[in-house]
């Protein structure tokens, strides 16, 4: 196979059966469990939910150029949206979409995707052989992730000579509006994921996979209110994982003074901006 190619885009963006490997959910912590469950109970909203993980997904897709692939690996595929599509842009090739959660496995498997093939299994520890992949390819998956550097190990042990990592994160700086928000309407209560800095992550990844390119951008979307926000975020399985927070619901009230505060909603709109991270790495050897 021939050395990939990477050509990047302008990222400014404003607006068969399934087969469950290592699915004894008794080898995973209770967090990742719960992260499991969350987005599990959230596949059958995913897709329609999902505005961002399309803009950035396609962003990653745009950007890529691989000649002839012939193993694929799609790295948290949820419903399996970029698992088609690389099956779509790749007809050649075979293509594994694997992902935490039973329930976004048993999404993607009855969504009818031709050649695809389905593995259950912890990012962290895939059950795949060494350089066995030409391109993994991940969405919005590694900072779910309680170690990334063993994700990004993983995937620099799976890939052969020449084989592209395409990988896409969140970082600090996002859904700052929200955070603000809810720390005026409920202080001391974390309501809002933490991200890594991009120092951080690039320090990290400079460190993990010599020669990758970190590309930053910072996204801005739209919305018809605050809340419609936090029901995004809901129907995605994307709200708040960390601990801290108190374990009632949060009650109407702190949810209108949230909406009061939100920055920029005093006509009832709203804006969200999300600091996306695209990870390029290419391996030499």
């Amino acid at each position: 196979m021939n050395s990939p190619l990477l050509s990047r885009p302008d990222l400014n963006l404003t607006a068969t059966d399934w087969k469950p490997v290592a699915a004894d959910s008794s080898q995973y912590t209770g967090s990742k469990q719960a992260i499991a469950r969350g987005f599990g109970g959230a596949s059958a909203t995913y897709d329609s939910a999902s505005r961002l993980q399309k803009h950035m997904g396609d962003a990653m897709l745009a950007a890529l150029v691989v000649d002839r692939p012939e193993s694929l690996l799609d790295l948290g595929c949820g419903t399996g949206w970029y698992t088609r599509k690389l099956t779509e842009r790749f007809p050649g090739a075979i293509v594994t979409g694997a992902d935490l959660s039973p329930g976004m496995l048993r999404q993607a498997a009855g969504s009818g995707i031709a050649r695809a093939r389905w593995l259950q299994a912890d990012a962290e520890a895939l059950p795949l052989a060494d350089r066995s992949m030409d391109l993994v390819f991940t969405n919005l998956m590694i900072q779910w992730s309680h170690h990334p550097e063993a994700v990004l190990a993983e995937c620099r042990r799976l890939l052969r000579p020449g084989g592209v990592l395409a990988m896409s994160t969140l970082l600090d700086g996002t859904l700052d509006e929200l955070k603000q928000a809810w720390s005026v309407a409920d202080p001391g209560q974390p309501h809002v994921n933490r991200f890594e800095e991009a120092a951080r992550w690039r320090a990290l990844t400079e460190q993990m996979l010599p020669g990758s390119e970190l590309v930053v951008d910072d996204i801005v979307l739209p919305y018809d209110s605050p809340m419609a926000l936090n029901r995004e975020l809901k129907h995605l399985g994307a709200v708040f994982k960390g601990e801290g927070r108190r374990q009632t619901v949060t009650s109407p009230g702190r949810f209108r003074a949230m909406c009061r505060a939100y920055p920029g909603s005093e006509a009832g709109e709203a804006t969200a901006t999300y600091r996306a991270g695209y990870l390029y790495w290419i391996n030499p050897s």
